[in-house]
């Protein structure tokens, strides 16, 4: 068995496909990735479920901007969560800050809550919140199984010496998922900080000028950890 994981990304169904042909060992699917991100489509979802055979995230981000959600957003999570559930994906990602950079504690439960048995992460409005051990712990507090972070920073390179005190601190006790600038370049960097989950897009413009998942992207980091693991 693997010492790592890779999730790839992936901003559309065609780049979902490309990620599993890298070697992917799951996709986390979304659509506008250029915005960091939102929820894909119901139908996307379903497709995805069904042209996969690897498991498949679904990023639950109403809309772009600040991860501080109204009422009405929020119940428009809670339905895509459903949905999720409904037609079988395997986890979903989702995080929720206050204006002071807490974590939401209360709409953090209630969403980790309702997705449950599905996986739950939580995904790098952590990098924008404003304590990195104490939201650290109030993420393993709501119930949350992973973590996706670049820890506090533009870039995992940027973010090594905090997501190295990250690693330490949680201890096991949740999975951190090292995202933001991924490739095969820093991979080894990442791994000898004790990161062991990786997640990339390896996407480039295709010939239609369109951002999608490049499976040879993948298939480098995958290559790069299999040399050294």
């Amino acid at each position: 068995m693997n010492q790592y994981l890779v999730e790839c990304c992936a901003n559309s169904v065609r780049s979902a496909i490309n990620g599993e042909k890298g070697g992917a060992n799951r996709i986390e699917l979304c659509r506008d990735l250029e915005l960091g991100g939102i929820t894909a489509s119901r139908e996307n979802i379903q497709k995805a479920k069904g042209l996969l055979n690897i498991p498949l995230y679904i990023l639950i981000r109403p809309r772009a901007g600040n991860f501080i959600y109204t009422s009405k957003e929020i119940l428009q999570m809670i339905g895509d969560i459903h949905f999720c559930k409904k037609v079988g994906c395997d986890g979903v990602v989702i995080g929720m800050l206050k204006e002071d950079g807490s974590i939401n504690k209360e709409q953090s439960k209630q969403l980790a809550n309702i997705a449950k048995p599905m996986h739950v992460t939580f995904h790098r409005a952590f990098d924008e919140g404003s304590d990195l051990v104490k939201n650290l712990e109030d993420v393993i507090a709501y119930g949350f199984d992973t973590l996706l972070t670049s820890g506090q920073a533009k870039n995992v390179s940027l973010g090594l010496k905090n997501l190295k005190k990250l690693v330490r601190i949680s201890a096991g006790r949740i999975n951190i998922l090292a995202g933001s600038g991924v490739n095969h370049t820093n991979v080894e960097d990442l791994f000898k900080i004790g990161v062991k989950n990786f997640h990339l897009s390896g996407s480039e413009k295709n010939k239609h000028g369109v951002l999608e998942t490049n499976s040879k992207n993948i298939q480098a980091v995958l290559e790069k950890l299999e040399g050294f693991v």
